[in-house]
């Protein structure tokens, strides 16, 4: 951090001792251990803040693009339904005419004529 080698680091510690004495260096290296411990923790939160604001406008970014491919995918659907709806505006509407019971073609769920409803005794051959 500092570029210190070994013999600054000696020297350091002579001088230490020197100008605090032996006596009351525990207590200068845990308060300078806490000092750094501080220091440490207010760069940490610093620099978690920073990557925050950085994630939080990556995400609105990314946000910004989704919502624009989705409009992009969504375009050619909303187009044929609006031409679909033009296209079945201009259509005439069929008139509406009653049918009798002869007429209507049978469908799969009508029950079939009990004229023609296959007794158990009789088997499809």
């Amino acid at each position: 951090m500092f570029d210190m080698g070994w013999s600054e680091l000696l020297l350091v510690a002579v001088l230490a001792i020197v100008f605090v004495g032996p006596k009351d260096l525990p207590r200068l290296m845990r308060t300078l251990g806490q000092y750094m411990a501080r220091m440490r923790g207010m760069a940490r939160e610093f620099q978690n803040s920073f990557e925050e604001l950085a994630r939080e406008s990556e995400l609105e970014e990314l946000r910004k693009q989704v919502a624009e491919m989705r409009e992009n995918a969504m375009k050619p659907l909303t187009d044929l339904e609006r031409s679909a709806s033009v296209s079945s505006s201009k259509l005439p509407r069929p008139e509406q005419s009653e049918t009798s019971e002869s007429d209507k073609t049978p469908s799969v769920y009508d029950e079939p004529p009990a004229d023609k409803v296959p007794l158990d005794g009789e088997a499809n051959s």
